[in-house]
């Protein structure tokens, strides 16, 4: 492989390698010899095979940062990989995630599952929260970067076990356009564009869109998407660019909650059975977001970079969904309610960084600013089955016919929530990434949040109000017995207020308390064998503090507890072992345990199993021809905290086959679930448990022009 010699570059590119987007093709020797912290990532047309590494990341650190120097478990699900393996959805990426698992979220919305800790609020997208319960598509995505561990210093409040982000791809100044079909079993059908188009040496201009109509394995389900997203970026001098994006996106399905559980197992009925009404059991979530970025660096090396995002969210979800077998009976109870969100985020980030020398030292310095609000209106419904009664909350289906056939109405109960709620956020933060010598590292940070919550209940008027101050620190120290090893220490801590994940979680009891922290130890060790192939390691004790709980001896009072403890281990290895074979594995040990009083003290937690393997390898035979094979493998586990029903454990076989008749166009046939394992993927309660799929079959086509 040819080498490329260029200049090193300048604090600006390095900064602005978020903004633009580029990726890494070739080696680049800079005068002074080999630095990958200082490789432009460029796109090479005509690169042969795929990529499943990246060295650098600016996420964790908010700094243009190699992976290894970062004291933080981290995986990067790459737009090779995550083409590699036709995935659509959050679901598909964490499979190959060590430590992290993904729950069924009442199916309306991604909810991983990242160290013993279940969010549906931890998402990001190049950095700025998206955090409203929806599920989110990769049609826009250049890579997927998962976090492990409290990330309260960069990111604020959530990100108790960890979180995810998505970089999405952006206008940049590499020309492309390409179009993608998939079709599939069970009624799969897939459309993406991505038209990437350079006007001149400033202006560059990119459209990225998604059409999806599919079923499902499962009875009655479907999905309907459909989404686009202009991009455009502004370079008016050398040192300054400004990045436009709009994203609109809409996604329709079927709200299924899966099946009940019978003698502490998934109840064994056929995997496509749905329980429920499908009239009555529909989500429906559109996403309006608009983003600026602007970057600047000034004479004295200082960098600016600004991001404003604005989005709107409306999510509305109904579901009529199962509840407990009666096997005298066999008859399954049925229940329901309905839920609509409205939220509107407005979010803008500053952060300025320089490198400096201070006591012989080098130093990567950041300062930021944070602002927040976000506006939230949610309403929920009972669903009442009148054809047993006028306020009948519940009636049942039999095995011989799961659907339910009567009629449905929505209205609220006593209890159900009609609020108004603004959230408000100010942070500031410092962060310094020192080089103490050749052989170490440090980097010190620390971030204080001022978060208000106000809630206005419009069933009676009433409102309550929390304030909390968060300080979360962070400090990680890194020993380099090589350039290409590390060996690091790091000890984070993250806070969630007692608004909730979603804001909407204040009541009397709670408003006046402390937030739930989670206090997160790791060590690890990471090795980039070569350029294009690395290993990880990390070992962690992840705690979580000042849960609120029932006083055992007082039953009107509240009290803060220790609530649950998870100590694990992380492997993983990724990258080119040769010229022809590229690997993604990773393995996860994972020992929870419930700490609050009562009968669940001492338990596991929930979908969080003890062992979890994954292995995904592609070999290319020749320039136009490529196989991939892969197996995902986990342990039992159980689906709630009272540890009364287990998902029993699984090993399943994927494999993929790859034609490039020519260079710019690919026929892919992916396999999932080779050898048609029937399993449970994910639940949410002891009764909602999902089946996973039968074997299903991908062919998609992607030309390039």
């Amino acid at each position: 492989m040819a080498l490329v010699r260029v200049k090193p570059l300048s604090l600006a590119v390095r900064m602005a390698l978020p903004l633009v987007m580029l990726q890494c093709s070739a080696p680049v020797l800079a005068d002074d010899g080999w630095d990958e912290s200082k490789v432009e990532h460029i796109e090479v047309v005509g690169q042969q095979g795929q990529k499943y590494r990246v060295d650098t990341t600016t996420t964790a650190t908010k700094t243009n940062t190699l992976l290894r120097d970062i004291p933080q478990a981290i995986t990067v699900v790459t737009e090779d990989l995550i083409a590699d393996q036709s995935m659509q959805n959050m679901g598909d990426v964490v499979r190959y995630v060590p430590g992290v698992q993904m729950a069924q979220g009442e199916g309306h919305r991604d909810a991983p599952v990242l160290r013993g800790n279940t969010s549906t609020a931890d998402f990001f997208i190049n950095g700025v929260r998206d955090d409203v319960q929806y599920f989110r598509d990769l049609y826009n995505v250049k890579r997927v970067e998962v976090l492990k561990g409290p990330s309260g210093m960069i990111f604020g409040r959530g990100g108790a076990g960890g979180l995810i982000n998505r970089v999405s791809k952006q206008a940049d100044f590499s020309a492309g356009r390409e179009v993608a079909l998939t079709l599939g079993s069970f009624d799969n059908l897939r459309f993406t564009g991505d038209v990437n188009q350079v006007i001149d040496d400033q202006l560059a201009v990119r459209l990225t869109a998604l059409y999806e109509d599919s079923g499902s394995y499962r009875d009655y389900s479907e999905v309907k998407r459909k989404a686009i997203n202009p991009t455009v970026t502004f370079k008016p001098a050398t040192n300054t660019s400004v990045a436009f994006s709009f994203e609109h996106f809409e996604d329709d399905r079927i709200t299924d909650r899966g099946i009940p559980s019978f003698n502490g197992r998934p109840l064994e009925v056929d995997r496509a059975t749905f329980f429920g009404s499908v009239d009555d059991s529909t989500t429906t979530a559109e996403v309006d977001a608009f983003s600026t970025t602007i970057s600047h660096e000034f004479a004295n090396g200082v960098m600016l970079v600004n991001q404003t995002r604005y989005a709107a969210y409306d999510k509305f979800y109904a579901n009529v969904l199962p509840g407990a077998y009666n096997d005298s009976t066999k008859r399954v109870a049925i229940s329901g309610y309905n839920n609509q969100t409205d939220r509107k985020n407005l979010m803008n980030q500053t952060d300025l960084t320089k490198e400096v020398v201070l006591a012989g030292m080098n130093h990567t310095l950041l300062a930021g600013m944070e602002l927040n609000r976000q506006e939230t209106d949610n309403l929920r419904m009972t669903a009442y089955f009148t054809d047993v009664g006028p306020n009948a909350t519940a009636d049942f289906v039999t095995l011989a016919d799961t659907i339910y056939h009567g009629t449905v109405q929505y209205r609220q109960s006593a209890s159900d929530a009609q609020n108004h709620s603004v959230a408000k956020t100010l942070g500031v933060y410092l962060q310094d990434q020192i080089e103490l010598s050749a052989n170490w590292q440090a980097v010190l940070g620390a971030r204080y949040d001022h978060f208000s919550a106000d809630l206005l209940n419009q069933r009676n008027n009433s409102t309550l109000e929390s304030t909390d101050s968060l300080l979360s620190p962070r400090a990680g120290l890194i020993y380099k017995p090589r350039d290409e090893m590390s060996i690091y220490a790091s000890y984070s801590i993250a806070y969630v207020p007692r608004a909730g994940e979603q804001l909407a979680s204040l009541t009397a009891t709670n408003a006046a308390l402390d937030p739930e922290k989670f206090n997160n130890q790791e060590i690890g060790f990471k090795w980039d064998f070569s350029r294009d192939f690395s290993f990880g390691a990390a070992v962690y004790q992840l705690d979580r503090t000042n849960v609120a709980v029932t006083d055992p001896n007082n039953a009107a009072a509240t009290i803060l507890v220790d609530g649950q403890q998870v100590k694990g281990v992380e492997l993983e290895l990724n990258g080119q072992v040769t010229e022809q074979w590229q690997i993604m594995a990773g393995y996860a040990n994972q020992q929870s345990k419930v700490q609050t009083p009562g009968a669940t003290n001492g338990n596991k937690l929930g979908q969080v199993p003890e062992n979890t393997f994954s292995l995904w390898n592609r070999y290319e035979f020749s320039d136009a021809w490529s196989a991939g094979l892969g197996v995902i493998s986990q342990s039992k586990s159980y689906v709630v905290i009272d540890n009364a029903v287990v998902l029993p454990g699984f090993t399943r076989l994927d494999a993929g086959v790859f034609y490039k008749p020519m260079t710019d166009l690919r026929v892919q046939l992916n396999i999932e679930n080779l050898t048609d394992k029937t399993y449970y993927a994910s639940a949410h309660n002891n009764n909602n448990i999902t089946p996973a799929s039968p074997r299903a079959v991908r062919l998609g086509v992607n030309y390039k022009f």
